[in-house]
């Protein structure tokens, strides 16, 4: 019986190939978010924090009482994926919604003392992440830079 031939390629042959996997941008990017996710995750625990929930925190902490439309533009979340977050968030006693007296159509949320105090334990947290990193101040900030244009470029393209 013949030899089957193989159709693997040398490990250097990546470079020549346009649609090997360690080629693409875009799962560098993938990748490299799970590794962060499992950093947050694991500084997230003693919060009792999710990461998106820690997103939507991030926000409130910056900007109390706003309304859901705004947290989901800043977060470039869909109301569906918000809407049990904030759920979570408010049976823990973090935050709390109530319609707009000026719209009723609008939800308000804002930070209870709870959320408030929350804050404060969170100050820790992007040094951490930065030390898991281990890349210096301003490394994280011209990689942060690229990103950003490159999230703007591909909004513009998209």
């Amino acid at each position: 019986m013949p030899a089957k031939r193989s159709t693997a390629q040398p490990a250097d042959a990546s470079a020549s190939n346009p649609l090997a996997l360690d080629e693409q941008l875009c799962f560098a990017v993938y990748s490299t978010m799970l590794s962060l996710n499992k950093v947050y995750r694991g500084l997230l625990r003693d919060l009792d924090l999710t990461y998106l929930q820690y997103l939507v925190m991030l926000v409130l902490w910056e900007k109390d009482e706003i309304n859901v439309s705004e947290i989901c533009s800043r977060l470039a979340l869909e109301t569906t994926t918000l809407t049990p977050l904030l759920k979570r968030l408010e049976a823990r006693g973090l935050i709390q919604r109530a319609r707009s007296a000026r719209d009723e159509r609008q939800v308000i949320v804002s930070l209870t003392a709870d959320g408030r105090a929350l804050h404060t334990k969170a100050r820790g947290l992007p040094g951490c992440v930065a030390q898991a990193m281990e890349l210096s101040p301003d490394q994280i900030g011209a990689l942060r830079t690229q990103l950003l244009e490159m999230r703007a470029s591909l909004d513009r393209n998209a």
